[in-house]
């Protein structure tokens, strides 16, 4: 079994040598490692499609009943499953289907983690026609925690190193970690295990995957010796750590849970296809509070939607959008857009910074200190200002 990309994409990245150095590891233990192995050992019940078609039901009336779910379109994403079906199973995946399906519970529990983020994650592989089995790498890596941290320093949904994000542009600071947003990781994520596997691997996903968990020198390594000794130098002729060589079956294991739950006992959360959450480009320097008062949402949701938001206040200058509910996100826009028309326009607590604005002047214009309009809309410097910009003018 290998499995190459559809397509070729070459990514421009200007540290595209400090990323090919850079080593990325899974290091903590998720939910899914730690599963009992123990096996089941009950009757399977019959492979099952999930439509339930009653007796003298046509099947087209009940697949109309049915609508399309996030868990329906990630499997029509899926690319590798009617191979592996082909090459009647590896057994190193068929270990860890058994694995997982001796605690369907832990199944459940962690892919209703994935609520808020499996649509949106989804429909980035199907943009990128990546198999769509990678959509459950999160699964894989952090039990689809967004604030996974590993022992090795590994952050995230996708479990990112410190200098691999850094290479993949993912900024820190003491307010933002990119690694912990789930839009940024993602893309980063994505743009990683696709140039890697271009880069290296002439398209093999498998192989790009595995450098992914184990870093790119150590599959190179392995993949020389395996070639030395007359193989063909695939994933599955490689001799890896033990945690690279589960890392491709693990993924394969709970993709075919995934595709066939009723079949291994597992009954998941429901999910809707459409994503959960909407962008809110940040334009101004904006509280979680105030942003969860404006949209009619608890401000924990809000957090919880937004972990790479370490402090309670989103700039400009750390974060470009703010992630809230899809159905509060238009209620949110109207309020922000009455709140930030120009000064002198009814609306006496926003000033948007216009052509030729110092923060002195606009202090003076509006009779506040400039120190405190500063620390108020978190300015390090005076000379950052940029028309269209918006400056809260209380502090809150």
């Amino acid at each position: 079994m290998t499995y190459h990309t559809s397509r070729r994409r070459l990514l421009g990245f200007a540290s595209s040598l400090a990323l090919t150095g850079a080593l990325m590891t899974s290091g903590s233990l998720s939910q899914a490692s730690t599963l009992p192995t123990t096996q089941q050992d009950g009757i399977e019940t019959p492979s099952s499609d999930g439509l339930g078609v009653a007796p003298g039901q046509h099947f087209w009336d009940a697949l109309a009943l049915k609508p399309q779910t996030a868990w329906s379109r990630l499997r029509e994403a899926f690319q590798w499953q009617a191979q592996w079906q082909a090459d009647h199973r590896h057994p190193r995946v068929q270990a860890w289907i058994d694995h997982y399906r001796a605690s369907p519970h832990n199944i459940v529990e962690i892919t209703e983690r994935a609520r808020p983020w499996l649509a949106w994650i989804t429909e980035q592989i199907e943009t990128r026609d990546l198999p769509g089995e990678i959509a459950l790498l999160p699964f894989i890596e952090s039990s689809f925690d967004p604030r996974a941290r590993s022992h090795m320093g590994a952050t995230g949904l996708w479990q990112i190193m410190p200098r691999t994000g850094e290479a993949l542009g993912l900024q820190r600071s003491g307010a933002w970690d990119g690694r912990l947003d789930v839009v940024s990781s993602t893309r980063a994520a994505l743009d990683y295990i696709e140039l890697q596997a271009d880069q290296w691997y002439e398209g093999d996903i498998e192989l790009s995957l595995a450098a992914y968990n184990a870093g790119a020198g150590t599959v190179n390594r392995a993949r020389r010796i395996a070639l030395s000794r007359g193989r063909p130098g695939h994933y599955w002729d490689l001799d890896l750590p033990a945690e690279t060589m589960d890392y491709v079956p693990k993924l394969l294991a709970i993709s075919a849970i995934i595709a066939d739950p009723i079949r291994y006992g597992v009954s998941l959360p429901e999910i809707d296809e459409a994503p959960a959450f909407a962008q809110i480009p940040v334009t101004r320097a904006l509280t979680l509070s105030e942003a969860a008062r404006l949209a009619g949402v608890p401000q924990g949701q809000l957090a919880e939607l937004n972990p790479g938001l370490l402090a309670s206040r989103a700039t400009p200058r750390q974060v470009r959008r703010l992630l809230v509910p899809a159905e509060r996100a238009e209620r949110l826009l109207a309020a922000l857009e009455t709140r930030q028309s120009p000064a002198g326009d009814g609306n006496p607590s926003i000033h948007v910074v216009q052509r030729g604005d110092t923060l002195s002047a606009i202090a003076s214009r509006h009779a506040v200190a400039m120190v405190d309009l500063a620390r108020w809309n978190d300015i390090q410097r005076l000379d950052t200002l940029q028309p269209g910009q918006q400056l809260t003018l209380s502090g809150r």
